[in-house]
C-alpha cells in the first residue's frame, strides 16, 4: 500500500499522521470488509490485529460476571481499538464487536507496537485519542446518571451520525437496548417519543434522523461535551501535521 492510498483514508486519526508516520505503516495496513457482527476484539483473549475504521460503527461492550451486556463506548473513523494496544497490554480488556457495518485497515499489534515505540509523532496521535475516548466514557457515565432514556437514545443517535455518512443509521432494538442498558421494550417506546416529536423516522432495523437541529435540542446537555473535547484535543493535531515537509 502506498502512502498516497493511505492519505486517502478516512480515519481521522491516520490523517492526522505527518507523512513519515503514514509511510512507516503503509505497507503493513490491509483493507477489510467489515459486516455487522465481525468481532474485532474479544476480552481476556490475545490482541493480534489493531483496526482503524474508515467507515460503520463498532461498540465496545462489557459484559458482568452475571451475564449483562452494557455498551461502554462507541467508535467509527474517529478512532481506533482495541485501545488497549497503546498501553502495551496484550489481551484485550473487553468486547469489540461491529454494529453497523462498515471497512477499516488493520494492522498487526506488534507492528503498531514497533511504531508507537519509535515514533513520538505516532505515539502522540494514539494516546490523544485514547484521552478523546476516555472523554466519551465520562459523558456516558454521567449522562446515565442525570438523564433520561429519551435524551439519552437522541444522544446515542447522534454519536452514530456523527460518524456515518448519510442520516440512515442501520440500528437493531437489541443493539439499541444494549446502548441504553436497557430492556428493549423501553427502547421501543422512546423511538416513538422521538419520532412523534418529528426529530426521527423508526423503520426496521434502521433509524432516520429527520431534524438534527432539533435532535441536538432535545438531547441538551447529553450532547455536546465529550464532542467539543475531541476537536479540541485534536486541533493541535492537525495543525502539527500541516506543517510537516514533503
Amino acid at each position: 500500500m502506498t502512502f498516497p492510498e493511505l492519505q486517502n483514508m478516512e480515519n481521522r486519526l491516520l490523517s492526522l499522521l505527518p507523512q513519515a508516520d503514514y509511510d512507516a505503516i503503509a505497507g503493513h495496513a490491509r483493507y477489510l470488509e467489515l459486516p455487522r457482527g465481525r468481532i474485532l476484539a474479544q476480552a481476556g483473549q490475545e490482541i493480534e490485529t489493531v483496526y482503524f475504521l474508515t467507515a460503520g460503527i463498532g461498540s465496545v461492550i462489557v459484559t458482568t460476571k452475571e451475564g449483562h451486556r452494557a455498551e461502554a463506548g462507541l467508535f467509527g473513523l474517529d478512532g481506533y481499538v482495541p485501545t488497549s494496544a497503546v498501553a502495551g497490554v496484550e489481551t484485550s480488556s473487553y468486547d469489540v464487536t461491529m454494529q453497523v457495518a462498515g471497512q477499516g485497515y488493520a494492522v498487526a499489534y506488534r507492528r503498531f507496537r514497533e511504531q508507537m515505540e519509535t515514533s513520538r509523532s505516532f505515539a502522540k496521535v494514539m494516546i490523544r485519542a485514547i484521552e478523546a475516548f476516555s472523554v466519551q466514557l465520562a459523558s456516558t457515565a454521567v449522562t446515565n446518571a442525570i438523564h433520561e432514556i429519551n435524551q439519552r437514545l437522541a444522544r446515542w443517535l447522534l454519536m452514530c451520525d456523527d460518524r456515518i455518512s448519510g442520516s440512515e443509521i442501520a440500528l437493531t432494538h437489541e443493539f439499541l437496548s444494549i446502548m441504553l442498558a436497557v430492556r428493549r421494550p423501553s427502547v421501543t417506546t422512546s423511538l416513538h417519543v422521538l419520532e412523534g416529536l418529528g426529530l426521527i423516522r423508526s423503520l426496521r432495523n434502521n433509524i432516520v434522523i429527520r431534524d438534527r437541529k432539533a435532535l441536538e435540542a432535545y438531547a441538551g446537555g447529553a450532547y455536546g461535551w465529550a464532542e467539543q473535547e475531541y476537536r479540541r484535543l485534536m486541533q493541535d493535531l492537525r495543525s502539527e501535521a500541516s506543517v510537516q515537509p514533503a
